[in-house]
């Protein structure tokens, strides 16, 4: 066989490698908190920004890389993202302090955007089954790594300390980045699409104002002026880039879609989904390693969070690839508050039952349910409802709500525990949890609002698109293999994400 089709058989192993590389990332994140804080002296709702700050720079960076993937520059894109994850995993292995971690972290994030960019790969180089079975694989592979990447770097950090977890981050980045080198393909001849880059540094300064301000609002003093001066800011920046987005003919994320009810829907259904999710799954990794002395909690290592968090991940790579088939005989809308039920039965279990360790494994597996629910059915409620050429972006857009949610959700539980923490103390007191919990089920309680008021209150379909609304499922339309593996995509839960639609050569959306 000659080089060329060692290339092309190598590719999707290769690609599905790199998606590995973004479970690793994922995994280096939420149970290594209480660790970071210990090793690095500072305060657990500082710790927890070694998680959000990653999420954020997910958020900027999916459209960006979205952008600059599309055409001649993806392979380009692709390497120099896995290289900047290299650098950033080796700051966080370096005993440097924290500010360099949070760097090193902030440098990782940009690994969020690779997934896109190999479902991107595998659509265009590969064809029909092929190309389906490769990105069904991609999708699961960011899940399920995600699973098995927090016992195995849980245990890695508990033997050999915590840097050891980001060196091991950086070995598989160096095998990412040779692999990617030898085997992803040349340049297409596809004209590049315009970088927004405008709009993408607006949308990271106010985004990481918002969350300065929920992470630091108990330090600070709600009423503080430099509190009130920083929210005010971020507040202004944001409208500043809806303003932009909305003026510009190639914004970085698309705007105009959420004129669309269903997408809508699926838009706001993502966001606030998004924090309910991260709230819970940080406040269950701080929980579960505080030690019993605090009265609540069980001071359990890093691999056994590792293990709690392990059935979140089998239970929504099940739930993604059972309920798209219910979808399709029922209605998605009538899924939707299925989901939401469940993620909210999985906060009320913790409200109640927290007292013994595999009451813990239970909540993460309901969770994993009701969130697989909810996700799965996202993309096929925006596929239907959108014209063909604007599917990428508007999956794109409900990716990037997506990493709001999670970066939000992050910063909320920290500045949730960070109030019920006595001045003098490193823990907060347990009814910070319940605290939280509470604020768990009104987020999803609102969701659930969302997902049954919004589509009955009418449905914008976009001309000639047929939405299926109250169970009555239309006559299948014939759409593109591209557009049925968005849906395939976006699948992941927490990773996968489109970076806009492709372009062909002479500028027309693909």
């Amino acid at each position: 066989m000659h080089a060329g089709g060692l290339r092309q058989g190598a590719l999707v192993p290769v690609l599905v490698f790199l998606g590995t590389v973004v479970a690793v990332i994922s995994s280096l994140g939420a149970p290594l908190v209480p660790t970071v804080a210990a090793v690095d002296h500072v305060s657990l709702s500082d710790a927890q920004w070694s998680l959000t700050v990653t999420m954020l720079v997910g958020a900027v960076v999916t459209p960006v890389m979205g952008r600059l993937g599309d055409g001649p520059r993806r392979r380009t894109a692709m390497l120099a993202a896995v290289a900047t994850v290299l650098v950033g995993c080796v700051l966080g292995a370096l005993p440097l302090g924290f500010p360099v971690l949070l760097v090193g972290r902030a440098l990782q994030g940009v690994g969020l955007g690779l997934t896109p960019l190999a479902i991107a790969t595998a659509r265009d180089r590969l064809t029909g089954e092929r190309a389906r079975s490769a990105v069904a694989m991609l999708s699961i592979t960011t899940v399920a790594g995600v699973g098995l990447g927090y016992p195995l770097t849980g245990l890695i950090s508990q033997s050999f300390g915590v840097h050891a977890g980001f060196w091991f981050g950086a070995i598989v980045s160096v095998a990412a980045l040779a692999a990617g080198a030898l085997v992803l393909p040349a340049a297409t001849s596809r004209r590049p699409a315009p970088l927004d880059a405008l709009g993408a540094v607006l949308l990271g300064l106010g985004l990481g104002g918002v969350l300065l301000v929920l992470s630091e609002g108990e330090s600070w003093g709600w009423s503080a002026p430099g509190l009130l001066a920083l929210a005010a800011g971020a507040v202004l920046l944001l409208a500043w880039w809806v303003w932009h987005e909305l003026r510009i003919a190639q914004p970085l994320v698309d705007l105009r879609s959420l004129r669309n009810r269903v997408v809508l829907t699926a838009d706001v259904t993502g966001l606030v989904a998004g924090v309910g999710m991260y709230l819970l799954m940080s406040l269950m990794t701080r929980f579960v390693q505080t030690p019993s002395s605090a009265g609540y909690g069980f001071g359990a290592s890093i691999t056994v969070v590792g293990l709690v968090l392990l059935p979140f991940s089998v239970a929504s790579v099940l739930s993604s690839k059972v309920v798209p088939a219910l979808a399709r005989r029922t209605a998605p809308v009538l899924v939707l508050p299925i989901g939401c039920g469940l993620s909210l039965l999985s906060i009320l279990v913790f409200l109640f039952a927290r007292d013994r360790l595999w009451e813990s494994f239970v909540v993460m597996a309901i969770a994993g349910l009701g969130v697989g629910c909810t996700f799965a059915v996202l993309p096929g409620l925006i596929v239907g409802a959108v014209p063909a050429q604007e599917t990428g972006s508007a999956v794109s857009f409900n990716q990037v709500l997506r990493y709001v949610g999670y970066s939000t959700g992050s910063a909320l539980s920290a500045a949730v525990l960070q109030a019920h923490t006595t001045p003098g103390h490193a823990l907060p007191a347990g009814d910070g949890y319940r605290t939280a919990a509470l604020i768990g089920c009104a987020v999803w309680v609102l969701v659930a609002v969302v997902t049954i008021v919004l589509p009955r209150h009418g449905v914008a379909a976009a001309p000639g698109v047929t939405v299926r609304v109250g169970g009555v499922p239309p006559a299948r339309s014939v759409r593109s293999v591209d557009e049925e593996l968005l849906v395939e995509e976006s699948m992941a839960d927490a990773t996968a994400a489109e970076g806009g639609a492709p372009v062909h050569e002479d500028g027309a959306p693909r």
